[in-house]
C-alpha cells in the first residue's frame, strides 16, 4: 500500500480566444480578482486551427495565454472551470460568446486542461467538469499527446508552455 501524500501545487493558466482585443483589459481585471496577479502573458496568436467558434464568435479570432502568480491545488481546476464559464457568460452579447476561456494547469511533468466535454481519454472531476493530460514534459520540452487539439500541438503553443514551466520551476526552488 502506498502512502497518501499532499499533491504538488500547480501553475494555473487560461487560454483566451476572442475577436475584439479591446475586451482583454476588462477580462484581465475580472480574472485577476478571482485568481490573483498575472505573471505571464503571451502575445496574440491567430486562432485558425478550427472553425468551431466562428458561428458564435466570428472570424479572425485571436488566442492569448496568461498564467497566474498564485499556485493552485490541482483539485481546484473543476471549480475554476465553472468560474471561467460564468465569466464567459458575462461577456455575452446578443446571446453569443465574445470570449472563450480554457483554464488548465501545469506542473513539472504535464499540462492538464479542464473541459465540459466527455471523451474516452478524459476523466470526470465534478460539477460537470472533465480533465485530460494534453501535453507531457519529455526530453526537456512539452510534447503533445495523440488526442491534443491541433493548436496545442503547435510549436508556438509548446514554446509558450515551456516559458510558463520555467516560471513555475523557479518558484519550486
Amino acid at each position: 500500500m502506498g502512502n497518501i501524500t499532499k499533491p504538488q501545487k500547480a501553475k494555473l493558466f487560461i487560454g483566451i480566444i476572442l475577436k475584439n482585443e479591446s475586451l482583454y483589459e476588462s477580462l484581465a481585471r475580472q480574472l485577476c480578482l478571482k485568481f490573483g496577479r498575472i505573471d505571464f502573458e503571451s502575445s496574440y496568436l491567430n486562432f485558425n486551427y478550427t472553425d468551431h467558434y466562428e458561428g458564435e464568435m466570428g472570424v479572425n479570432l485571436k488566442r492569448k495565454f496568461i498564467s497566474f502568480e498564485n499556485l493552485i491545488l490541482p483539485d481546484k481546476i473543476a471549480k475554476i472551470k465553472n468560474i471561467t464559464n460564468k465569466i464567459e457568460s458575462r461577456f455575452r452579447k446578443n446571446r453569443k460568446r465574445q470570449i472563450n476561456l480554457d483554464p488548465g494547469y501545469l506542473n513539472d511533468a504535464k499540462i492538464i486542461l479542464a473541459t465540459t466535454k466527455n471523451y474516452s481519454h478524459r476523466i470526470y472531476l465534478k460539477n460537470g467538469i472533465y480533465a485530460e493530460v494534453t501535453l507531457s514534459f519529455l526530453k526537456n520540452t512539452f510534447t503533445a499527446n495523440p488526442w491534443a487539439y491541433p493548436d496545442y500541438q503547435s510549436n508556438d503553443y509548446i514554446a509558450i508552455f515551456n516559458q510558463m514551466r520555467q516560471i513555475f520551476m523557479r518558484k519550486q526552488k
